[in-house]
């Protein structure tokens, strides 16, 4: 009997350390540490191009590989994160990578609420601040429109659909404001009712190979764009 109780107590014990862990790692700041160590140094990786983000980020590399492949593009997305979180760890997972360019993809997870309730000045006060550290730190910056949505599968009837057109302008406005390129990639998803047309996803939120594809040559665009004006 006491043996069973102390096993008990172990694992207990366990499941409270496991989740103490992730707690203080909100931002989790462990999932690219050991990739990044392992990088080569900054200047022998030509035109180093950061794509900062969420899932939508994250899930480019296994839908669309053929978009990585043989460049220089380093892919430090995140499923479920906002921009808070992206914020705390993005000096980790874009500045000490020294990349010429950030591409920011972010908010939608925001106006989800999967950190809890965001007004949109507090989501671009987030996406912001990290354009305004990657300049202070002589990376040059990309911000993307966020791509189209109706509703979340995982969170129904929040309709997103004309807060996610109030963000984009608000990126787009500061964007203009700052000389930093606005990489639209609403224009090309959103169908006749604001979210994201029906080819180009599976759930109305993530893109599909299809949808990465008509995002790709935007991203090139804009990309070969600023890379032009060094």
């Amino acid at each position: 009997m006491k043996n069973t109780k102390l096993t008990y107590c172990i694992l207990i014990l366990s499941i409270f350390m496991g989740q103490k862990t992730k707690a203080q790692d909100w931002a989790n700041l462990n999932k690219y540490q050991t990739e990044n160590t392992k990088l080569e140094p900054a200047g022998t990786s030509k035109n180093r191009i950061v794509l900062m983000g969420d899932s939508i980020t994250e899930f480019w590399s296994p839908n669309d590989p053929d978009f990585f492949s043989g460049k220089p593009y380093i892919n430090r997305g995140i499923s479920g994160q906002t921009t808070p979180q992206m914020l705390i760890r993005f000096r980790a997972d874009v500045i000490e990578l020294k990349p010429e360019i950030v591409v920011i993809l972010a908010g939608i997870n925001d106006i989800a609420g999967n950190t809890g309730p965001s007004t949109l000045d507090m989501i671009t006060d987030n996406i912001f601040s990290m354009a305004e550290l990657a300049k202070a730190n002589h990376i040059k910056v990309i911000l993307c429109s966020v791509l189209p949505a109706l509703d979340f599968p995982w969170k129904p009837n929040q309709n997103p659909a004309e807060k996610v057109i109030a963000l984009n302008k608000m990126i787009k406005e500061y964007a203009d404001a700052n000389k930093i390129t606005y990489l639209d990639y609403y224009s090309a998803m959103v169908n006749e009712q604001k979210g994201l047309k029906a080819d180009y996803s599976s759930d109305g939120v993530h893109p599909n190979k299809l949808g990465y594809q008509v995002m790709a040559p935007l991203a090139e665009k804009a990309i070969q764009s600023v890379l032009s004006k060094k």
